[in-house]
C-alpha cells in the first residue's frame, strides 16, 4: 500500500509546495487515500517541507479509516517517537491493525514488538508467527528477522540451514536504498555459515533458490 501511494505522490507531485493543495482539499473532505498521500509527502518531504508532526497527523486520519499502510507507518512513528510522543503500546496497536489486514510492514513490526516485549508481552512464538507472515509475502525484513530466530533458536528449534536460507533471501531482496540492511543480512548469513558444513551450506542455498513467496497474508 505504501509503495502504491508513494508512486502516486511521485507521479502527481512536482517539487513545489503548491502541489499539496489538491491533496489537502480532498483530505479535508475525508478522502483516506489523499490523507495517506499527504502523510507520505510530509514524512518524506516530497513537494512539501518535511514535517513529521504533520505526517503523523495525516497518517492518523488515514489509519482511522482503515488504510493498512498508514497504520503500519504510524505504528513505526509511535515506536520511534517520530512526530508523536513515543508510545510502545500505541506502536503495537497500530502495527497489529496493519498486520491483521495483511500489511507486511505491520507484520514484521508487530513481530519485533513480540520478540522484545515492547508494548505487548514478550512472546517468541508470536514473533515467529508474524515474521513468517511477512516472509510469506517476500518481505526482506521478515526474511532477516525470521533468520535471526532460527539462528538463535528463539521461538523455534535452532536450525542453521534454515537461518542461512532466510538470511540469504533477505540479502537478495533488500533494495539499493537499504544497503545497510542488506549488508546486515550478508554479515549474519556469513556468520551462521561459519558454523555450518559445506553440505549444509549447499542445502541452505538450494532451499533459498527454490523458495517462492506464497503471497499469503
Amino acid at each position: 500500500m505504501r509503495a502504491i501511494l508513494a508512486a502516486l505522490v511521485i507521479a502527481f507531485c512536482a517539487m513545489s509546495t503548491a502541489m499539496a493543495g489538491p491533496f489537502e482539499d480532498l483530505a479535508d473532505q475525508g478522502d483516506a487515500n489523499a490523507q495517506a498521500m499527504l502523510g507520505i509527502m510530509y514524512y518524506e518531504g516530497r513537494g512539501v517541507p518535511q514535517d513529521y508532526v504533520l505526517a503523523a497527523h495525516w497518517y492518523r486520519k488515514a489509519a482511522d479509516q482503515g488504510v493498512a499502510g498508514a497504520q503500519a507507518i504510524l505504528g513505526g512513528m509511535y515506536a520511534s517517537g517520530q512526530g508523536v510522543p513515543q508510545d510502545f503500546v500505541l506502536a503495537a496497536h497500530w502495527s497489529r491493525k496493519a498486520a491483521d489486514q495483511g500489511d507486511a510492514t505491520g507484520q514484521h513490526n508487530l513481530g519485533s514488538e513480540y520478540s522484545i516485549g515492547r508494548g505487548v508481552p514478550k512472546d517468541y512464538a508470536q514473533a515467529v508467527h508474524w515474521f513468517r507472515k511477512a516472509a510469506d509475502q517476500g518481505d526482506a525484513n521478515g526474511y532477516l528477522l525470521l533468520g535471526a530466530m532460527y539462528h538463535n533458536g528463539t521461538g523455534v528449534p535452532q536450525d542453521y540451514v534454515t537461518a542461512h536460507k532466510w538470511y540469504n533471501l533477505a540479502a537478495s531482496v533488500f533494495p539499493a536504498s537499504e544497503i545497510k540492511q542488506r549488508n546486515n543480512a550478508v554479515a549474519h548469513r556469513d556468520r551462521v555459515a561459519a558454523l555450518m558444513t559445506p553440505v549444509q551450506i549447499a542445502e541452505a542455498q538450494r532451499l533459498a533458490r527454490e523458495w517462492t513467496p506464497t503471497g499469503a497474508k
